[in-house]
């Protein structure tokens, strides 16, 4: 993702937070039993690091935005909110709500949700009601018929028209929040 989104021309940043265990393993299922394994808060304080490191590097707008799947959905809306002087746009794929203060939240927020997904889908009305009560600005996606993962293409869940759409309606996103 860090390439399609060089490719279409923002400064990009992949940080691998299963590096210390050797890296994505290759499929979905060994990279949730390695991910249990680690630190909730080292994996949030590393990716938090890597956000200010972003954030101010002279080959950026000085603009930041976030897009992360799955476990990666939940870290970029918990970036949001743990530092809302940071994250100007944020854009999760299935992802949980953040623990931190969802009230603090400043950066506009693009959600995408897998129509088959009821165990995120869960959180989505308390999460929903949040923003709603805190007055932020969202944009929530729901793509009927997929199951958790339709943009991974390595998957037998993936599923192209819904992943391009979602891919598209990001990058416009991230042009008119971080150009």
């Amino acid at each position: 993702m860090a390439r399609r989104l060089a490719k279409s021309g923002f400064v990009a940043f992949a940080p691998d937070a299963l590096y210390p265990l050797g890296g994505y393993p290759g499929n979905d299922d060994d990279g949730r039993a390695m991910q249990k394994t680690l630190d909730r808060s080292k994996i949030e304080g590393d990716f938090a690091d890597a956000a200010r490191m972003l954030k101010t590097n002279p080959l950026t707008s000085g603009k930041l935005g976030m897009v992360g799947f799955c476990f990666g959905g939940y870290l970029t809306n918990q970036l949001a909110a743990m530092l809302p002087d940071i994250v100007d746009a944020a854009a999760p794929y299935y992802g949980t709500p953040p623990q931190s203060d969802i009230a603090g939240i400043k950066a506009s927020l693009q959600l995408h949700f897998a129509g088959l997904d009821k165990r995120v889908n869960g959180y989505w009305p308390d999460y929903e009601a949040a923003l709603k009560a805190a007055k932020i600005d969202y944009t929530a996606y729901i793509y009927p018929d997929v199951n958790h993962g339709f943009h991974n293409d390595s998957t037998a869940r993936y599923d192209e028209a819904s992943a391009e759409l979602a891919w598209k309606r990001t990058l416009e996103f991230f042009s008119q929040h971080l150009g």
